[in-house]
């Protein structure tokens, strides 16, 4: 089905499965897609949605670039929320879909029942940022330059995908193909409003220490550039644990998607039953219970 954001544009929504709903974001080189192995997993046992981002057809592409921006990836997930649930949701991100997660939650807490961030890091550096910037605006000429198909056999042939090719070679060719379908304009304008302008996560500091959503965050040992941004997360996040899968790049759902699956509903099956935070341990209890002994 097609919704339509708060700013007019419509995109292409899917929802299948009954219970406590899940909204599933899609990375960068994803679309709705990306998460069929999480929605025929999750949707045994949840209401499973998942969309496609403004830019990615058969959602709308804008032509603007002032209609991309990390605000308006949130106020997106905002308004498929409100389209889909009554309730506050779980959402599960990977990448941009995990920016685009983390930033609804800081601008609308109260629909966020949890926080699952895998891959979430590229850029986020304070130090990273421009050089990151004009990495995703080079990277938004060059899609621009040689076109869609020539731009997908560059993306799928880069290092983040590497991981998944040397386990599933037919996973990578059907994400590979997957990629020819997308908008060479949508993609240079998510590259260039969205990647190359977001905040750094540092620079969000006072606002995710009084994020108090329950957060997973995930991340390949192999990615390294999401890991110190994931223990900066696990570390400021009131509510957070961290989980890093071995032998694991950037795109976790698609190499690992039984482990994946495993990992996501252990946590969300702790917070549907109220005993996430509970779990979280407590060093200085546990040093006073012990006299302090080390």
């Amino acid at each position: 089905m097609m919704i339509t954001t708060s700013d007019g544009i419509r995109l292409h929504v899917r929802s299948v499965g009954s219970g406590a709903p899940i909204i599933f974001v899609h990375e960068f080189s994803g679309d709705v897609r990306s998460w069929d192995a999480q929605i025929d997993f999750f949707s045994r046992h949840y209401r499973c949605t998942a969309y496609c981002a403004r830019g990615y057809p058969p959602s709308d592409v804008p032509t603007d670039l002032q209609a991309y921006d990390q605000v308006r990836a949130a106020e997106d997930l905002a308004d498929v929320v409100r389209a889909v649930a009554d309730r506050s949701v779980h959402i599960v991100g990977l990448s941009m879909g995990g920016f685009a997660a983390l930033h609804f939650a800081i601008r609308h807490r109260r629909l966020a029942r949890s926080l699952v961030l895998a891959g979430v890091g590229y850029g986020a550096k304070p130090q990273q940022q421009l050089q990151y910037a004009a990495a995703m605006r080079n990277e938004a000429d060059r899609a621009q330059a040689v076109g869609m198909a020539t731009f997908a056999r560059e993306l799928a042939g880069s290092g983040y995908a590497q991981c998944l090719r040397a386990k599933n070679e037919a996973g990578w060719r059907r994400f590979a193909d997957e990629l020819t379908e997308h908008s060479v304009t949508g993609m240079a304008l998510t590259l260039r409003g969205v990647l190359a302008a977001r905040p750094s996560l540092w620079h969000l500091e006072a606002e995710l220490r009084d994020l108090k959503v329950p957060t997973l965050v995930v991340a390949g040992d192999e990615d390294v550039p999401c890991l110190e941004p994931g223990l900066f997360l696990k570390s400021t996040l009131p509510d957070a644990a961290l989980c890093v899968m071995p032998r694991a790049g950037h795109l976790l759902n698609l190499e690992e998607p039984a482990h994946f699956n495993a990992i996501v509903f252990s946590f969300l099956t702790a917070v549907e039953h109220g005993r996430w935070s509970e779990w979280r341990g407590r060093a200085d209890a546990l040093g006073a219970s012990q006299g302090g002994e080390q």
